[in-house]
């Protein structure tokens, strides 16, 4: 038989007893009898703070392909500069009134190509000044910089400047901003301001693309529609936030945005729902008591919904610190009464 534990009765005693023993807290040494051992406890402001370790910067290596397509994309603007000078020859040669048309067109297109070039050159690096500010941001609420706090508020408001609702944000942003001392209040005072009502709109913008989705795939005969229209849908949301959180992005930015966003997806768990929201909508028998296109359609909405929350995260000036992030489980049971509605 094991030894029963000897539990020490209560009692009460003066701290300058001598029989009263101050001993240090690593200490794992049996009193002697007769004593009273006092261990203090750690004092929790000496304790070791977790400091996160900083980021590796990656080194960047030559890229042979950059190179090989950057030749390629220049062979064939060559290519097709001469061909367009040899056609505009050829007009002014048969007839200077085909020339001269010829020459417009190309002047045209020129001018076009120009200002598509430097839209998307705009909205690449609007996309990279909104990137740049999550990131600054994330730093300051770690460091507490007041400083820097004050210069992403300055950036945040230009970037909300073009938004006209956002003008008594703004205003109140500016005059409470000189009270604020430390660096990670001035984040979540702006983000309190400026991001709440973007926020509100972002939400509805998820929740009314994820109830689109539903219903059509809910009712469309094919898969491959269903594809299309997913992807489709996707898109435009994706372009609705980013330019809700003040991003031009183009065609160029589409893409990277898709990208940012996909990886997002499969940092933070891939395409799939969480297992809380897989047991609301399946195990719980939800999907079942729906007919089978209506719950291909509930799930092609939830998958909808998750990409929104996702293009949330990548298209937001400032990280969720202040105000709740927009929560999937929300969006499903919103769904879920849309559908049951319907049904």
């Amino acid at each position: 038989m094991s030894e029963r534990p000897h539990h020490r009765r209560p009692a009460t005693f003066k701290l300058d007893d001598p029989a009263v023993i101050v001993t240090d807290p690593d200490d794992s040494s049996r009193p002697s009898r007769g004593t009273v051992h006092v261990r203090p406890e750690a004092d929790p402001s000496l304790l070791p703070v977790p400091v996160e370790a900083p980021l590796v910067p990656v080194q960047r290596r030559f890229r042979w392909g950059m190179v090989f397509w950057s030749a390629v994309g220049g062979l064939t603007l060559l290519g097709l500069g001469l061909g367009v000078t040899r056609l505009i020859e050829d007009l002014f040669a048969r007839s200077e009134s085909l020339g001269i048309v010829g020459l417009a067109f190309a002047i045209a297109a020129a001018l076009a190509l120009a200002i598509v070039i430097a839209r998307e050159a705009f909205g690449l690096a609007r996309l990279a000044t909104i990137e740049k500010l999550h990131l600054r941001a994330g730093a300051v609420l770690v460091s507490d910089d007041r400083t820097e706090s004050r210069a992403i508020v300055r950036d945040l408001l230009g970037l909300a400047h073009q938004n006209p609702h956002l003008a008594r944000a703004r205003a109140a942003l500016q005059g409470h901003a000189g009270d604020i001392i430390d660096g990670a209040d001035m984040i979540r005072l702006a983000e309190r301001e400026l991001m709440m009502p973007l926020d509100q709109e972002a939400r509805r913008l998820v929740s009314s693309a994820a109830q689109r989705v539903s219903i059509v795939t809910a009712v469309s005969p094919r898969a491959l529609f269903d594809v299309l229209f997913v992807f489709v849908a996707s898109l435009r949301l994706i372009r609705q936030l980013a330019l809700l959180y003040g991003g031009r992005p183009g065609a160029l930015g589409m893409l990277r945005l898709m990208r940012h966003v996909i990886a997002h997806l499969a940092i933070t768990g891939g395409m799939a729902a969480s297992d809380s929201l897989i047991q609301q909508v399946l195990g719980h028998g939800i999907a079942a008591k729906l007919s089978q296109r209506l719950g291909e359609g509930v799930l092609n909405g939830l998958l909808t919904a998750r990409l929104g929350l996702a293009a949330i995260d990548v298209t937001r000036p400032l990280p969720f610190t202040a105000l709740p992030r927009p929560a999937l489980a929300d969006l499903a049971r919103d769904l879920l009464r849309k559908r049951d509605g319907e049904g």
